[in-house]
């Protein structure tokens, strides 16, 4: 009888138990084994599709496993409707806890990579984050964080907060850094507004960071000895021990000498007249200016002919008053280079030769594209900006450019709640641009659809008004990443361009109370064009919710008569804080010196914002946060070091002029 430790195959022959049981072996290794990875550990680091097929060769319990690693394999790679197609194809029964939590999250995080955030935040509260594992935790807290869609609020401090502890490495640090960006985004009345709970001492720490930061933030000295003081009265606050990049920043921060001044502007030809406005502000600022003293609530003294500078203009963001003007400072010494004489990389070797720490100019747009080409280890504020942002470590731009207007309009009107907004500009590449501006910002607010009526000549606008005809309320849907859309050329009969008809996609009526009707028209004219255009677009209007009009600071001049200040009832428009009356005593001295050529007026006023800029040019480019209260705006400086303005905004009253709240 043979052994129980061997078989008889078919030839007779036997073979060791052990044999047999390799071969079986062998076999069943093609079955599916149970996941390595725990469904809540760290991130799946196979392949979608190695998950996929194991779970299709599953039967057991691990199959739930194997789909779950699946997902979230599926939505690093991208896959979102694979993701969700897997999700849907999960059982709804007999999952284990574990698996069931998991089930959750990863539905929360394909709602946010779909975008559907209510739906997302919905899900998220479903979910017990104490039962999560610490790698869950991290995961659902980003969660919360993504469906915020960068809105800053205190559940997303909180929720930064939160996720802090689970995170290592540069994960920990742009953890940090975002919570900090979130924190100077709040709103003062948002700040205010927060009450924490009495074991949120991490929370408290950094409300106190941020109060000492919004309080010093101008002074780098005052600041760097604040941020070390804090450091000692919260030390075990995961700020205190990772410090913030910009904070971290503000500790390594050097200033820079501002001795010798290199002014470059055209002191002759034909921008003469502009390098001379601006050269006579830069003096005034150097040798003290009027103090300032808050205006009444007064019709300003100015004439907005555009700020329309051929070689400059700006306006722009955020901010609030902080710094006053630099004066007196017996120190600097100024040398004036004219940038029509010499190519611009002679004068910047010989004010270096000269002894120059500090360059302000070129002016000419073209001279200021120039200077990324050109290698200069000074310092350079440049007086314009090129069409294309880009980081330089030893440039900053300031410019009054007219896009930059619009972008301030986009967001002052935005601020108003509007949705729908009518764009009337010159027809060509002026008008375009700005509209661009306008649009790019809309979106960024959050906006959708901005419509384009390219506006004609005055001459046309006259014809049209001996026409007795409106203005249609109407205008091509732009689109903000792209040049504005074709309209059609019209027809040019004597003259008199008579634009054709849009198409049913273009014509966007304001025409009820509903959806899709234009709640706001901003217009960029001159005040001789708005004389006729305000008319006809109250003409045009049969509804009895009226849009909003909005005007550039090209449509504003002093000297308006009552009739004209009455006919323009309701019109807001913007313009710098120099000539909306902010300081009458300078603007007085101004308007004199520059015969009530305002716009003149702007570029001295640009002049003065030019050095106190110059003396604060270390800050601006190494300190997050910088804004000053200027003469052009109140200023601020972005991560590429462009200066932005934000602007005063006025409006008609019952022929007076008011500042809107």
């Amino acid at each position: 009888m043979p052994s129980s430790t061997t078989f008889r195959t078919r030839t007779g022959r036997l073979i060791p138990a052990i044999i047999v049981a390799m071969l079986l072996a062998s076999c069943s290794g093609q079955a599916p084994q149970a996941p390595t990875e725990n469904v809540q550990g760290a991130a799946a680091k196979g392949s979608a599709d190695y998950y996929l097929k194991q779970a299709q060769q599953s039967s057991d319990d691990n199959k739930a496993d194997w789909q779950l690693l699946a997902i979230r394999a599926l939505l690093r790679e991208g896959k979102i409707a694979d993701a969700a197609n897997q999700l849907a194809q999960m059982p709804q029964q007999g999952l284990s806890s574990s698996q069931l939590q998991e089930q959750q999250l990863v539905n929360a995080e394909i709602l946010t990579a779909q975008k559907n955030y209510p739906a997302a935040s919905a899900a998220l509260s479903k979910i017990n984050s104490d039962t999560l594992s610490a790698d869950q935790k991290a995961r659902y807290y980003q969660a919360q964080i993504d469906a915020n869609q960068g809105r800053s609020s205190l559940p997303l401090i909180r929720a930064y907060i939160a996720q802090e502890p689970l995170l290592q490495g540069k994960a920990h640090q742009d953890n940090i850094d975002d919570t900090w960006m979130n924190l100077t985004q709040l709103s003062a009345q948002d700040v205010n507004s927060i009450v924490i709970n009495a074991n949120e001492n991490v929370l408290q720490g950094w409300l106190d960071l941020l109060n000492l930061w919004q309080t010093n933030k101008q002074d780098p000295d005052l600041l760097k000895a604040g941020i070390q003081d804090w450091q000692k009265r919260y030390p075990v606050n995961p700020a205190s021990q990772t410090l913030p990049t910009p904070l971290t920043n503000v500790l390594n921060f050097k200033p820079g000498s501002t001795e010798k001044i290199a002014l470059l502007l055209p002191m002759s030809g034909a921008a003469q007249v502009y390098g001379n406005a601006i050269q006579q502000g830069f003096n005034a600022a150097m040798n003290g200016l009027p103090s300032t003293t808050p205006a009444p609530a007064q019709q300003p003294a100015a004439d907005p002919a555009a700020a329309a500078d051929p070689a400059t203009a700006s306006q722009g963001t955020p901010t609030a008053p902080v710094t006053p003007p630099v004066a007196n400072n017996s120190n600097v010494q100024v040398k004036v280079y004219d940038t029509s004489s010499q190519p611009l990389p002679v004068l910047l070797t010989q004010a270096q030769q000269d002894g120059a720490t500090l360059i302000v100019g070129p002016l000419l747009k073209e001279q200021v594209t120039a200077l990324a080409t050109v290698q200069t280890p000074l310092n350079v504020l440049a007086l314009n900006q090129p069409e294309t942002e880009s980081n330089n470590p030893n440039i900053c731009y300031f410019a009054l450019s007219p896009e930059d207007e619009a972008r301030d309009a986009a967001r002052h009107i935005w601020s108003q709640h509007k949705q729908m907004p009518l764009l009337m500009v010159p027809r060509g590449d002026f008008g375009d641009r700005v509209a661009l501006a306008f649009a790019d910002e809309w979106r960024k607010q959050g906006g959708q659809t901005v419509l384009k009526q390219s506006m004609g000549t005055y001459a046309d606008l006259k014809q049209q008004v001996r026409g007795g005809g409106g203005l249609r309320l109407s205008g091509t849907p732009m689109n903000a990443a792209t040049a504005p859309a074709a309209q059609p050329a019209g027809v040019t009969i004597g003259g008199l361009t008579i634009p054709s008809a849009p198409t049913d996609a273009q014509i966007m009526q304001s025409s009820g109370d509903g959806a899709g009707s234009v709640d706001a028209i901003y217009i960029v004219a001159t005040q001789q064009e708005l004389t006729l255009m305000k008319p006809m677009i109250d003409l045009s209007i049969n509804t009895r919710l009226k849009p909003s009009i909005y005007a550039s600071s090209r449509s504003y001049q002093a000297g308006a008569g009552p009739d004209y200040r009455m006919e323009m009832e309701g019109v807001q428009f913007s313009d710098i804080p120099l000539l909306a009356g902010t300081n009458p005593a300078l603007m007085q001295q101004a308007s004199s010196q520059f015969t009530n050529d305002y716009s003149l007026v702007r570029l001295y006023a640009m002049g003065i914002d030019a050095y106190n800029l110059a003396n604060h040019f270390a800050q601006m480019r190494q300190l997050p946060g910088f804004q000053l209260s200027g003469t052009t705006g109140n200023l601020s400086a972005n991560a590429n070091c462009v200066i932005h303005r934000q602007l005063p905004w006025l409006q008609y009253r019952q022929g007076s002029l008011i500042p809107v709240s």
